[in-house]
């Protein structure tokens, strides 16, 4: 029997405001959102048809970690996260239809207004940059190149981190990798400034602090949203997982070749080979799901310092 997550059912007791690749939104009050995450994993913007088991749960507790961990490190960084608790308002009927299924896979939010771009930061050159830097020598339009002037090898390591933002597609459309610029033309300069200020600090922060823990994150992508009141922008959505993010463990790294990962990288590569890459309605085979879940368990592992079977 699959115990995945696939969709949530709260009733009707809280309103369902959206729904995204794999999280569920529900409307606690004016001021305050449910996030649930559920076990559904896209890849190539395609949700598959079936999950990857308590993942939901996962990236919501490590998405928790970072959110407590992140503004110890930059004291200016706001945050929307609340609290792991659920609201009052599910716990006064524990037993009622899907409450149970959001113990550890929730978070109570700050309702902000979102802000339009995703803030991808780059700090190795994989992905979507190196097929455009094969082609052209740029990434997002910016021309880049090693050391000294050289040319960059597969996964290498950018002399520094880049922001590169791209849009924010509506369900069912693909992100689309967009110059620095065209982020100013979509929110503003004041807060793309802002947002590449922090993407970039956080992204510093965390790099290091993974790397003492043998991880590299290769890139990364952030949220932002603004609060209408004091203008500030503030970290949103998930932060740091295996899936908003490329996980490689230190002690493989190869310049000059892909890499393992700790990620979805694994379930990109097994698309990509079966030739289902981009196709709708795929179903992961056990030993697919099996083993994509074990990379997101060590990762966690890796960065919380715990168990995950004890966190379960």
């Amino acid at each position: 029997m699959d115990s995945s997550l696939i969709k949530t059912d709260l009733g009707g007791q809280l309103p369902l405001i959206a729904s995204g690749k794999v999280r569920e939104i529900y409307m606690i009050d004016e001021t305050t959102l449910l996030f649930v995450a559920t076990d559904r994993i896209s890849a190539y913007d395609v949700v598959l048809k079936n999950g990857i088991p308590s993942k939901g749960a996962l990236l919501n507790l490590l998405s928790a970690h970072w959110f407590s961990l992140l503004p110890s490190l930059i004291p200016s960084l706001q945050t929307h996260f609340v609290t792991l608790d659920l609201p009052q308002s599910l716990l006064n009927k524990p037993q009622a239809e899907g409450v149970r299924q959001l113990q550890s896979r929730s978070m109570q939010v700050r309702r902000l207004k979102v802000l339009p771009i995703e803030s991808i930061v780059r700090g190795y050159i994989t992905g979507s940059a190196w097929s455009e830097y094969c082609k052209k020598g740029t990434i997002h339009g910016m021309p880049v190149s090693g050391e000294g002037g050289s040319k960059l090898k597969e996964s290498e390591k950018l002399p520094r981190p880049l922001w590169t933002p791209s849009t924010k597609a509506p369900a069912g459309e693909k992100d689309e990798n967009i110059h620095p610029d065209q982020a100013t033309e979509l929110v503003g300069w004041k807060n793309a400034k802002r947002i590449e200020e922090l993407s970039l600090e956080i992204y510093t922060k965390a790099r290091d602090y993974a790397f003492e823990r043998g991880i590299i994150i290769a890139d990364t992508k952030f949220e932002f949203g603004v609060d209408e009141e004091t203008h500030e922008v503030v970290l949103i959505d998930e932060v740091l997982t295996p899936d908003s993010s490329r996980f490689w463990p230190a002690d493989e790294y190869k310049p000059g070749q892909g890499q393992s990962s700790f990620d979805k990288q694994f379930l990109r590569d097994w698309l990509t080979q079966s030739g289902l890459k981009g196709q709708v309605g795929v179903e992961m085979p056990e030993d697919i799901r099996e083993r994509t879940a074990s990379k997101y368990a060590e990762a966690y592992e890796r960065l919380v310092g715990k168990k995950w079977e004890e966190k379960i």
